[in-house]
């Protein structure tokens, strides 16, 4: 009697929906959700080519030194000659794409510094490749030029700095060449900065300049030493690579934000270092992005850090495994162990699918639409999280993704597409178990980092 008793319930059931219809769906319930992948970042991918790139870091160790205070005035030596050379790259690429890029350089003296003791003028060179909708929004690349030996003051010793970062400034230069043949939304960077190995002073400048001019930012992914797979700890490995991302830095020395939201692991920096791994394990075979969640390596710094100091969100890109016998080395045989960062020791294949990272990175955050702002949160004691957030101005916005994962979890892993809305309501998700936030999303299939809310929506 129970058995037909519950059948003839679920025909009255299902006579009732026949005749009454399906309960009613919410517009957010319905929304057409966007293509998931931009086909271009495959062609990306393979343009860019190992042989171009291992010409230019066989031009950059040429130079015999690029240390911060070597010659200037020669044309075969030192840094001025190989500055000269990377300006010279810069507007033959511009050229092949019809002026479209601005090829510019930032000079400046620099004095009184442990490592710097005399006026010197430093010169980054870079190049701007101007977004047609959001021409003040950047997303830059960088390597540095300088290089060193043993010691750090040795202007005029041989340190070719093949890897370190002859490697980062050729994958910059090959970014632009590949990249110039698109246009994006947002205006890209490629920037070959110097005074690295002296006190980070190219990357302190280019980043006060940009604070004080008020260029919008999107992302700093700096390139140092992307050319080498063998460890001085003995592993070889060409599937792996690190991006380095610092914390949250408590605006005002407020931590009330980062206490009750949970949000000490998902700074801007931090967001964005997830972005790279994502692009690199939809659109690159067999290549693994080894987030670090700290800001550089124990003791050592690059050139990304000025940009975090100045509040913009940036990463160190570089390869996993280093063999320091070939850093800040004079070139020599010493106890049988090879010494110095020459050019036989860089794989130029690795070399080429770290910059395809940047370049699909690049591509997808210029093409994408500007990151939400002023994103809130709300659901205590609620079974059920609800976002809110500022709208994007853009023209091709197809809508917005709401993003959680748990607390524990280091990447995103649950999304949902909600359309072109400004709050959503996830139901049965409740707030106290995860971690949430929201990235805007174009028609072309790209969308923006993800950024994590501040403010408790009321």
């Amino acid at each position: 009697m129970r058995v037909i008793a519950r059948i003839a319930f679920g025909v009255l059931l299902l006579l009732a929906t026949l005749v009454v219809g399906p309960a009613p769906v919410d517009a957010q319930e319905t929304a057409d959700v966007p293509t998931q992948v931009d086909p271009r970042m495959y062609d990306i991918v393979d343009a860019v080519s190992a042989d171009r790139i291992e010409a230019d870091i066989r031009t950059l160790a040429s130079f015999g030194t690029r240390h911060t205070l070597s010659d200037t005035t020669s044309g075969d030596r030192g840094i001025g000659a190989a500055r000269r050379w990377i300006e010279t790259e810069f507007e033959n690429i511009s050229a092949a794409c019809g002026d479209c890029l601005e090829v510019e350089t930032q000079r400046f003296v620099v004095a009184g510094e442990d490592r710097i003791p005399d006026s010197t003028v430093i010169v980054n060179v870079y190049a701007v490749q101007r977004g047609t909708t959001h021409p003040d929004r950047y997303v830059i690349m960088s390597g540095d030029i300088d290089s060193r030996a043993s010691d750090v003051m040795n202007d005029s010793i041989d340190a070719p700095g093949a890897n370190d970062n002859a490697s980062g400034v050729a994958g910059a230069l090959e970014a632009a060449r590949v990249l110039s043949d698109y246009e994006f939304g947002s205006s890209i960077v490629y920037a070959a900065l110097s005074g690295e190995e002296q006190g980070l002073f190219g990357g302190a400048h280019m980043a006060r300049v940009a604070r004080e001019e008020g260029w919008r930012i999107a992302g700093v992914l700096n390139n140092d030493m992307i050319s080498n797979i063998e460890g001085q700890d003995g592993v070889v490995d060409n599937t792996v690579y690190r991006v380095f991302s610092q914390y949250n830095m408590p605006q005002d020395g407020d931590r009330w934000s980062e206490r009750y939201f949970g949000g000490e692991n998902d700074s801007p920096s931090r967001n964005l270092a997830r972005y790279v791994a994502r692009m690199t394990d939809t659109y690159i075979p067999n290549l693994d992005a080894m987030l670090i969640y700290r800001l550089d390596r124990f003791g050592r710094g690059g050139h990304h850090t000025p940009f975090n100091n100045e509040g913009f969100p940036a990463v160190r890109i570089m390869e996993a495994h280093e063999d320091y016998t070939e850093q800040h080395q004079d070139v020599r045989m010493e106890d049988g162990i090879d010494y110095g960062d020459t050019i036989d020791q860089i794989y130029p294949r690795y070399a080429a699918r770290l910059t395809a990272a940047n370049a699909i990175t690049l591509a997808g955050m210029a093409d994408a639409p500007p990151t939400p702002t002023t994103v809130k949160i709300g659901g205590a004691v609620q079974p059920s999280t609800t976002l809110a957030w500022e709208p994007v101005d853009d023209p091709d916005l197809a809508g917005y993704k709401i993003y959680w994962r748990k607390t524990t979890a280091a990447r995103w892993e649950n999304s949902r597409f909600v359309g072109d809305v400004t709050e959503f309501t996830l139901e049965n998700v409740i707030i106290d178990n995860y971690l949430f936030g929201v990235a805007a999303v174009g028609t072309g299939g790209n969308e923006s980092p993800v950024v994590f809310p501040t403010s408790l929506l009321r």
